[in-house]
């Protein structure tokens, strides 16, 4: 079993470094906010790090699961960082969902050290996190990606070698486009419903069965009908991926009106103080908008 370092502790590394462990890995935990660290260490055993520097140099693989560009780039570069404590033949996955432009740039640095890189950004929130059926989408060489998928292996239900670094989080932006339009058409659908007057706890599982259903009809509807969201992944970090899309596709000199709408139906619900709420909150912004 490999000596592995897990740095981020959020909603969706907490779980993913627990896998690891569970599955006989030697883990360190370094997180910025201590106290996760802590509660991690007293759920699952593994060790504790003062710092993302001692994490890596007890380690042969550090796995990063931060929130930002400036997140990952911090917990990376500098006295204390990766960087500073991985060795030469190390191996840096990230499960980060960033720019591919930060990706390649902090790939190419440590590259000079002898460390591989592989950008691994998941689908399936915290739900598929805590019952290690992510998706991954993976960039980075041949070889490296050869040597992660075995750590990959024990929270995934799906990865796959995508291209070269970047090329992981390029795809990962092409999910949270589809995501973000099925969600939009699941809510503005059961709005209809709602307004026609039609039963729509009945309307939706049939729907779930045919050419309209998604993961997000089928694990979304009831709680969208019930009007909960203090769940799953939050507006604020939608909002932040789309914005990473967004970048990208001007970039590229492309234009995505769909998604480009939806953004701004997100701020909406931000608006509304529902940063935190579950992306299926858009079915509130058009109630809201209704009354």
């Amino acid at each position: 079993m490999a000596a592995v370092a897990f740095i981020g502790l959020g909603v969706m590394g907490f779980p993913m470094a627990g896998h690891l462990q569970q599955a006989g890995h030697q883990v360190t935990v370094w997180n910025r906010t201590s106290a996760k660290a802590d509660a991690w260490v007293a759920r699952y055993g593994g060790r504790q790090a003062s710092s993302a520097r001692e994490a890596a140099a007890n380690a042969n693989i550090v796995l990063t699961c931060v929130g930002r560009d400036e997140d990952l780039a911090e917990v990376v570069r500098g006295p204390e960082g990766i960087g500073a404590g991985l060795q030469s033949g190390g191996l840096i996955i990230d499960h980060s969902t960033v720019s591919a432009t930060i990706t390649r740039a902090l790939a190419d640095e440590l590259a000079k050290q002898g460390i591989d890189w592989v950008d691994a950004p998941v689908s399936g929130g915290q739900q598929g996190a805590e019952n290690g059926q992510l998706s991954i989408f993976c960039g980075g060489s041949a070889a490296a990606v050869a040597r992660a998928e075995p750590i990959l292996a024990i929270y995934a239900k799906a990865q796959a070698h995508i291209g070269a670094c970047g090329q992981g989080q390029l795809a990962k932006m092409v999910n949270q486009i589809c995501v973000a339009g099925v969600i939009e058409g699941l809510a503005e659908g059961m709005h209809f419903a709602q307004q026609a007057g039609i039963d729509v706890a009945k309307v939706m599982p049939l729907i779930g069965q045919g050419a309209g259903a998604s993961w997000q009809l089928l694990n979304r509807y009831e709680t969208m009908l019930a009007d909960a969201y203090e769940h799953g992944f939050a507006v604020d970090w939608m909002r932040k991926d789309l914005g990473i899309v967004l970048n990208e596709a001007h970039a590229l000199g492309l234009t995505l009106p769909a998604t480009e709408l939806i953004d701004g139906f997100y701020a909406d619900v931000q608006d509304l103080g529902g940063g935190r709420w579950d992306t299926s909150s858009l079915l509130r912004r058009l109630q809201e908008k209704s009354r």
